[in-house]
């Protein structure tokens, strides 16, 4: 019998920039990486959308994300607590 692999989750801390849309936040997530010719690092930010079911997060919080199955064509985070 084989083992089955348990895929770790991404998960990521970033600041709300975004809350209009139903059950969505919109989170920008920093990160530093490390240039490959010039070995500078160098600060990398990215947005993801992430479900917040009843919208609780508002503009400014901090929030944390977990992978998780596609919600939608480009949603594929939550929040967790």
């Amino acid at each position: 019998m084989k083992k089955e692999q348990k895929s770790k989750k991404h998960i990521f801390s970033g600041v709300v920039v975004s809350d209009k849309m139903k059950d969505t936040v919109v989170v920008l997530v920093h990160n530093y990486e490390k240039h490959p010719k010039y070995q500078k690092f160098m600060k990398v930010s990215k947005k993801y959308k992430a479900h917040d079911a009843g919208n609780t997060l508002k503009i400014g919080d901090n929030a944390t994300i977990e992978e998780c199955r596609p919600i939608s064509k480009d949603k594929h985070f939550q929040v967790i607590k």
